[in-house]
């Protein structure tokens, strides 16, 4: 491939949530031109209407669309991501995974359950998912860049700049992400999503913690600092015989957890406490605090408070966005002038295609998304253990 490009052509793989948010963004990317091939689909039905949409081409052969394309968005359940980022690597192309980057699906079983099989197990065979992927990055002119967007969410950035222009030590970080159910359908079934809410919505919070942590590591002593124990519990709320369901909160999760609490030590003997749950109402919350031996940050990626709406009835604002799953628009809500700006999904798209187009290495690559995955499968070992803690090994 060439090392730079400023024309680069683009192909989605995915035609639910994460492609529109993914596409979205995409078109907001300025310092490079990105054209946007088309789309491939295996529900096909839901793919044309995506693309007539948004005035795009439906492609009924994946191998033609990688062709046809310099980079690919897998926007798929995270069950497809190692088979199919393998097949684009082999191919030299780029490939842009949505979170998280792969995970244990169970046996194949049909009798399969994430609540009853041995965590060990699963941290060995999600392992081996890692490598594979990594194994096909080497020996690929492609690379694997992480959609992780609180990389690039602006507060995490400006706390980067922070660390890096003082030279921080952070000491402790706490942080969150918590809502009240997720969109997708492959949520709450491990053999699909790998994992419950520390998989799905833990892995924003902590992909921003040890992020912080690679940066003053690198800043400060030219290596990243990594996580090496965990201790983590998880709880499934809502299927509890004597929860209450009230129609606020979203349930039928099948095998997986809707709670999950995870302390973090690290290589320098630091900590960060991370928190995932669908047991929130009013909204989404996004938020993680640096604790330094300099300063103190609060990163609120949402809510916020740029803008805040009294609305006195709920039906006036039928066909006004606010923000997402807020549970009413009557009263008052931290409204959003722009979420996917506070989010950092369209800083994220224009950091990926500036490094595809010159050749660098992404912020948020393959090695943050192992050491990513490898935490949360520890945590999983941990958790199975109640709590016991894990060292978390290297690749």
């Amino acid at each position: 491939m060439n090392s730079y490009k400023k024309h680069i052509r683009t192909g989605l793989i995915g035609s639910g949530f994460a492609a529109k948010f993914h596409l979205d963004a995409l078109r907001k990317v300025y310092g490079v031109k990105v054209e946007i091939i088309g789309v491939y689909s295996k529900t096909i039905d839901k793919c044309n209407r995506f693309c007539h949409e948004n005035s795009l081409k439906p492609f009924s052969n994946l191998d033609e669309l990688i062709d046809a394309s310099d980079v690919l968005h897998l926007c798929t359940p995270p069950v497809t991501h190692e088979p199919l980022a393998i097949q684009i690597l082999k191919q030299n192309k780029h490939v842009i995974i949505e979170k998280p980057l792969t995970g244990y699906f169970g046996n194949g079983k049909l009798d399969f359950s994430g609540d009853n099989f041995d965590k060990e197990d699963g941290f060995k065979k999600a392992m081996e998912s890692v490598q594979h992927m990594l194994e096909a990055e080497k020996n690929s002119e492609g690379k694997i860049l992480y959609a992780e967007n609180w990389v690039y969410a602006p507060a995490i950035q400006k706390e980067k700049e922070l660390i890096e222009k003082t030279r921080s030590q952070i000491l402790w970080i706490q942080a969150q992400q918590s809502h009240s159910g997720s969109h997708s359908k492959a949520y709450g079934k491990w053999n699909l999503s790998g994992g419950g809410s520390l998989m799905g919505k833990g892995c924003h919070p902590l992909t921003g913690a040890i992020y912080l942590k690679h940066v003053e590591g690198n800043i400060n002593n030219g290596k990243p600092i990594r996580p090496k124990s965990v201790t983590c519990r998880t709880h499934s709320i809502t299927r509890l015989e004597n929860f209450r369901n009230q129609g606020h909160l979203r349930d039928g999760y099948t095998d997986v957890e809707d709670y999950a609490f995870t302390h973090v030590v690290f290589e320098d003997g630091t900590i960060a406490d991370i928190t995932a749950s669908e047991l929130l109402h009013g909204g989404v919350k996004n938020y993680l605090e640096v604790h330094a031996n300099n300063h103190r940050t609060i990163c609120n990626l949402t809510p916020n408070n740029a803008m805040q709406t009294y609305n006195p009835v709920d039906s006036a604002f039928n066909d006004v966005y606010v923000v997402e799953k807020t549970g009413t628009k009557e009263g008052w809500s931290n409204i959003s002038p722009d979420e996917a700006w506070f989010n950092g999904y369209q800083h994220e798209m224009e950091a990926f295609y500036e490094a595809i187009s010159i050749g660098k290495e992404p912020e948020s690559n393959s090695t943050l998304a192992t050491d990513v995955i490898l935490t949360i499968y520890s945590s999983y070992k941990s958790a199975q253990k109640r709590g016991v803690e894990i060292i978390i090994p290297t690749l």
